[in-house]
């Protein structure tokens, strides 16, 4: 799975988003301009210590990202879409995007997109959700669909045991 955020603005939500990657094997992608630098502590703090293990790639812009990585299955989240998020069948390569916090994807974006286009229902007066808590409602569907491939199903207690 890969996980594109397009602008983030907001260290604390990237750092979670790229600790979410971490626990499920997702890559997370980046589009520039980004609202903070990725040495930055609050982005290094909210992904603990598992941002050395991130497999994080940075673009320059949205273009960028389009040349390197042809052909893909791209799906926009966004409020304005038509199709709720459960509505679509996820591929173990696709791309699910993301759009900055303060304005989302822009809509020639997301018009360039309309069949890939995916939303999680709200109450009309919401405008959004966060965007950690987004990804990790959209990702964790996809993961589902694939079976949760390579990820631990069953937890273990640390001083007793189930049985």
């Amino acid at each position: 799975m890969n996980i594109v955020l397009l602008e983030p603005e907001i260290p604390a939500n990237t750092g979670n988003i790229g600790r979410t990657c971490v626990a499920t094997g997702t890559r997370l992608h980046l589009i520039k301009p980004l609202g903070f630098s990725l040495s930055e502590k609050h982005l290094r703090r909210a992904g603990l210590d598992y941002w050395k293990d991130l497999d994080v790639t940075v673009y320059n812009n949205y273009r960028d990202f389009l040349e390197r990585n042809k052909d893909i299955k791209l799906y926009m989240a966004t409020t304005k879409a038509r199709k709720v998020y459960t509505q679509v069948r996820y591929e173990p390569d696709c791309y699910i995007m993301f759009g900055k916090e303060s304005a989302g994807i822009p809509e020639e974006l997301l018009l360039e997109n309309r069949e890939n286009c995916i939303r999680i229902p709200m109450i009309g007066e919401i405008r959004s959700l966060n965007l950690g808590n987004s990804v990790a409602v959209i990702l964790y569907e996809a993961l589902r669909q694939n079976g949760f491939e390579g990820l631990s199903i069953e937890g273990q207690l640390h001083r007793y045991s189930w049985d």
